[in-house]
């Protein structure tokens, strides 16, 4: 069974040799024959014409024997393969010098008598063989008129006959035949030999690539697919072959990092849905702690006590909500179902609001937060509502990350016709490995920082998915145990020159 390429193409190979050999043979016999037929015909064309005018072979419709004899003898001595057939004025045999027995038919198709006459076709032109019923030779042909004009014969010259037909037979079996036979035969057999060589050749880089793809494949796509010394003499070549292997191997490689990434972001995908999971379940456990403590405790509790509780579960209530919306909007984000809506606007009068959002906040946590805002600032072009949630974001990120007695900073400059917006707190900062992840929408970090704090860690993710939307990306710097600084850019909605619209809130607020 040819299962494999190489196999499949040798078979494919020998069949067409074999085929492309035979073929060959047959043409070049046919070929000859022809070329053999043609070339007697044309020599012999007017032998027939010259036997009748030298011979008086028919007189007042009668045969003329003594003529015929001798003719048919000396036709006999010089050339025995020739037979005369005589014939009538319809083609009906009359006498022959064929052995007596032999001849088959007793009539003759005048039709490529008349064609041979004519000259109509080329030759060769093939005519009845009396000796066999089937069978057509060439032959030569000529009227026998009287001598008032009128056609009372035909004298019909078989120019190959049954003696040359056995000469013929003989001959094929014999060794000269039978030596170019397997002469022929061998160079098929070396041209076999040759062209499964070649096939071979060709085909072993391919079996190699299919193996390594079936090796990689059996892995789970884990597996290198080439080794080092075979990456390096693909890079010396330059073939189709080699280019394949290329392409599978930046293929292969682009698939094992795909592969990575899938597990990385799987088990992070788990942490986040055990994280989420938990942040869910503890405000949930608590509203509904406090209102099963309400119904079943209502008459022994006063009513401040009542008060206290109510507030705890509508704090808890809202708590839920917004982790609930920011997992919504996360998820819409990532979608891509969020448009920006771009608009001009002060970006220091959005972030004065912002700020003055957290000022009961910072009061209780005893913060000090600052709004530095250059004067002159041009207006932004953004989407003012996706801007203003950037914003609370990082505030929030900062204040709850910052302890008591710490300042949190957001600055807005100028820079290079970039507005720049800052947000700086003097927190508990963030580790170096912990940096490069921070935005990722699966990751947590696990340490005093993330543990002291609640929260699923969404916002800056969030922050940074609306950012992407207006094609910017966001900035951080953070020193452990010091701060950290979140940094972004948006672009004026006119060029600085040309903008002379002040910013409502050109001076510096600070809230204690």
């Amino acid at each position: 069974m040819f299962t494999t390429l190489y196999g499949k193409l040798a078979a494919v190979l020998f069949g067409l040799f074999c085929l492309i050999g035979a073929g060959m043979i047959l043409l070049t016999l046919y070929t000859t024959h022809l070329h053999f037929q043609e070339v007697s015909q044309k020599l012999n064309q007017t032998l027939a014409e010259r036997l009748v005018s030298e011979n008086v072979l028919l007189q007042a419709g009668q045969v003329n024997e003594a003529a015929l004899k001798d003719l048919f003898h000396m036709l006999m001595v010089i050339n025995p393969s020739i037979e005369v057939y005589l014939l009538d004025a319809h083609g009906t045999i009359l006498t022959y010098s064929a052995p007596s027995g032999k001849v088959k038919r007793q009539r003759v198709s005048l039709d490529a008598v008349e064609r041979f006459l004519s000259r109509a076709e080329d030759f060769p032109i093939l005519g009845d063989d009396p000796r066999d019923l089937t069978r057509q030779k060439i032959f030569s042909a000529f009227p026998i008129e009287s001598l008032s004009g009128t056609v009372e014969g035909y004298l019909y010259v078989i120019l190959v006959g049954e003696e040359f037909d056995s000469a013929a037979t003989m001959l094929a079996e014999s060794y000269i035949l039978r030596l170019s036979s397997w002469s022929v035969a061998a160079i098929l057999l070396l041209s076999l030999v040759t062209g499964l060589v070649l096939v071979k050749l060709i085909t072993r880089r391919i079996r190699r690539l299919a193996l390594s793809m079936e090796a990689f494949k059996q892995s789970d796509f884990l597996a290198l697919p080439w080794p080092s010394s075979q990456s390096q003499s693909l890079s010396l070549r330059g073939d189709e072959i080699d280019e394949l292997g290329q392409i599978y191997a930046q293929m292969a490689d682009r698939i094992q990092q795909q592969v990575r990434q899938l597990q990385q972001t799987d088990q992070l995908r788990r942490e986040l849905v055990a994280d989420v999971s938990h942040d869910l379940r503890t405000p949930l456990t608590s509203l509904q702690g406090y209102l099963e403590t309400l119904l079943l405790k209502e008459s022994a509790l006063s009513a401040q006590e009542q008060r206290n509780y109510l507030e705890i579960a509508t704090a808890q209530s809202k708590h839920l909500g917004k982790l609930i919306a920011d997992l919504f909007d996360l998820a819409k984000l990532n979608a891509q179902e969020m448009v920006p809506h771009r608009e001009s606007f002060a970006l220091g009068e959005l972030a004065q609001d912002v700020v003055q959002q957290f000022h009961l906040l910072v009061e209780k946590k005893r913060l000090t937060i600052q709004l530095r805002a250059e004067p002159d600032l041009p207006l932004v072009s953004a989407d003012i509502g996706l801007i203003e949630r950037v914003l609370e974001n990082l505030i929030a990120n900062a204040v709850r990350h910052t302890e008591e007695r710490g300042t949190v900073i957001v600055a807005i400059s100028h820079k290079a016709s970039q507005i720049v917006t800052e947000v700086s707190d003097t927190g508990c900062g963030i580790s170096a490995e912990d940096l490069p992840c921070i935005f990722d929408r699966y990751y947590r970090v696990h340490n005093s920082r993330q543990a002291r704090t609640a929260g699923a860690g969404l916002g800056l993710a969030i922050a940074k998915r609306i950012l992407e939307l207006h094609g910017r990306g966001i900035e951080v710097q953070s020193v452990l145990n010091e701060g950290t600084t979140f940094r972004f850019y948006l672009s004026p909605a006119l060029p600085s020159s040309t903008a002379h619209d002040r910013n409502p809130c050109d001076r510096n607020v600070t809230i204690p």
